[in-house]
């Protein structure tokens, strides 16, 4: 008999257990939207959670930029002698071809849209097939939107645009001057090319393989006072990026620099007067000293962020080592004002209506 009723027992308690259960179930799968806008855990102990759960948000003010658009300098070597250049050639140490790639790949899986390979001078290295070559990886395997080169121009040959010309999205060339002895005064120029004429000829190369067609300028004591609106609107570039000449310790400045641009500098009011002459030439975007500071994400050599907001170039740790998200912490980059630059534009050839 005391068995018995100790067995009715036990099945009543077995019940009341299930229901318990049943209903603190019911309770946590409830109130799971609102531990998921709470970010309050709902899991008891002994109880495997089942609920799902989102991948982390990343917000707040620790965390890291995106690296949307990113300047891969993996060269310092150049054949040119700019006076004002503020990434000289403290080494000449590449990254091997399959190293630089991994490097890309990471920074795609961290949000990259835009890569822009520079230099010193990227076609110096291999005859400009290793820049060809990873042209070719971020735009065909890893799809990139936009790929672009920013070179001096003076050792492109047609043949590298026939072979690569089909995944470049931009090619800026530099050029200072419309001038040639302004352009020797400024160290633009090797041998006997003519830089200007060589600009005139690249043009015509991007309009025969449908690449955008940029100019680069800085603008320093010697250009200041040149008007270059004609010769501009008749290259009729996609964009015309205007700089102003920015001193960097330790590059173009100060005791360990392998330049002395001192006597190129400008005060913001001649840029500013250079800016007001060419305010009608529509493709004209200009960057004044704290702009290019703060809105850039730069890759050294190393594949190292560059943090230029102290008025030098320090190195973060190299993202092949600790990986994106904890180099580009100490990267410098405003990400506010790379927006508000207009660092964000249409930038693969896909999407712009041009006249090749």
């Amino acid at each position: 008999m005391q068995l018995a009723v100790l067995g009715r027992l036990l099945s009543v308690g077995r019940a009341v257990l299930a229901a318990l259960r049943g209903s603190l179930g019911a309770l946590c799968w409830s109130l799971a939207p609102l531990s998921l806008s709470l970010s309050l855990p709902l899991s008891l102990p002994g109880w495997r959670d089942s609920a799902p759960r989102p991948e982390r948000e990343r917000e707040g003010e620790d965390a890291p930029p995106t690296p949307t658009s990113v300047n891969y300098h993996f060269t310092r070597q150049c054949n040119y002698k700019c006076g004002f250049c503020f990434h000289t050639a403290k080494t000449s140490f590449v990254l091997p071809l399959e190293e630089a790639k991994r490097g890309l790949a990471m920074l795609k899986e961290a949000g990259m849209e835009k890569i822009n390979f520079s230099g010193g001078e990227p076609f110096l290295q291999d005859r400009g097939e290793f820049v060809g070559k990873l042209v070719q990886f971020c735009k065909q395997e890893l799809e990139l939107p936009s790929v672009s080169i920013v070179s001096n121009g003076s050792l492109i040959r047609k043949q590298w645009f026939e072979k690569y010309g089909e995944y470049l999205d931009i090619l800026a060339i530099s050029c200072d001057s419309f001038d040639e002895d302004v352009n020797i005064l400024i160290g633009r120029r090797q041998g006997k090319k003519n830089h200007v004429e060589n600009l005139h000829k690249l043009r015509q190369w991007c309009r025969e393989h449908a690449v955008a067609f940029k100019i680069n300028s800085v603008i320093n004591r010697f250009n200041v006072e040149e008007d270059m609106n004609e010769q501009i609107k008749a290259l009729n570039p996609v964009r015309w990026k205007v700089f102003q000449c920015l001193l960097i310790e330790g590059e173009n400045s100060g005791e360990d620099a392998l330049r002395e641009a001192e006597k190129f500098v400008i005060s913001d009011e001649d840029f500013d007067r250079f800016l007001d002459r060419h305010k009608d030439v529509s493709c004209l975007v200009p960057e004044s000293n704290q702009k290019m500071r703060d809105s850039y994400l730069i890759l050294d050599e190393y594949m190292c962020f560059l943090n230029c907001r102290n008025g030098r170039k320090e190195p973060s740790k190299s993202i092949l080592d600790v990986g994106v998200e904890a180099a580009i912490k100490f990267s410098g980059f405003d990400e506010k004002m790379f927006l508000r630059r207009g660092g964000k534009y249409v930038w693969s050839k896909a999407d712009m209506k041009l006249d090749w």
